[in-house]
């Protein structure tokens, strides 16, 4: 599996942003992703992950009724959906492949969400 995340950038406190991971080769549909973060002087984190049929998805205390993770198999694409943002949620974001929280092998390349106030 192939991943290529898009769609990060600057955005307000309280500002919403939406990111995109698509996928290439076969197993894409058939994979659970995930979101994982970094910001900057700390170790990446679990951010959200979902199952590759959508049933079921998992997160982070922190980002909890603010994120949605989802996705269109169709499309190969893993999408996150960002409200209420705090400059806290500033760090560099990366899709891959995951079972529930933890990665499971196969990153994109990150994509760099700044939240200014």
């Amino acid at each position: 599996v192939q991943l290529q995340a898009s769609g990060g950038g600057e955005v307000q406190v309280g500002g919403s942003l939406g990111l995109s991971c698509e996928g290439s080769g076969r197993n894409f549909s058939r994979s659970a992703m995930g979101w994982f973060r970094q910001a900057p002087g700390k170790e990446r984190e679990f951010v959200a992950s979902i199952t590759w049929s959508s049933k079921s998805t998992w997160y982070a205390s922190s980002v909890k009724g603010r994120f949605t993770i989802s996705r269109d198999n169709a499309k190969n694409t893993l999408y996150l959906q960002m409200n209420s943002l705090k400059t806290e949620d500033t760090a560099v974001y990366y899709c891959a492949t995951a079972h529930v929280r933890v990665p499971s092998g196969y990153w994109g390349q990150g994509t760099l969400v700044t939240v200014s106030s």
